[in-house]
């Protein structure tokens, strides 16, 4: 998972679950993908946040 290279395993983990996107409706990175976003919306967003290089896009 691109995030756990970023964040490592167990973070990503607890910041999928507990981070709120605003990009995402105001959801968390499972709350998003549970009702359906897709997942390049939700990398996207989470790129965003994590203010990742474009490399990571």
């Amino acid at each position: 998972m691109r995030m756990e290279r970023h964040l490592g395993a167990a973070y990503s983990r607890v910041w999928a679950r507990e981070h709120v996107l605003r990009e995402l409706g105001g959801r968390t990175v499972e709350e998003a993908l549970a009702a359906g976003e897709t997942p390049k919306r939700v990398w996207r967003a989470v790129w965003q946040q994590l203010e990742l290089p474009d490399s990571d896009r």
